[in-house]
């Protein structure tokens, strides 16, 4: 089985558990890869805007 059918088939709702396997076996929804690429993207920016904020406070001394 390819694992796209495999991912399809845990994060599907099941409507017998009214649950995805996925949520069953992990207790929380399986995120999708754009929401992680999303997130990720979030995180280095927080990142870099904190470095730059280090960068300028440093000039100032």
């Amino acid at each position: 089985m390819s694992p796209y059918a495999l991912h399809g088939y845990r994060t599907s709702v099941h409507t017998s558990t009214r649950a995805t396997p996925y949520s069953l076996v992990y207790g929380t929804e399986a995120l999708d890869e754009s929401e992680w690429v999303r997130s990720r993207l979030e995180q280095l920016n927080l990142i870099k805007e904190k470095r730059l904020t280090a960068v300028c406070h440093e000039q100032l001394y």
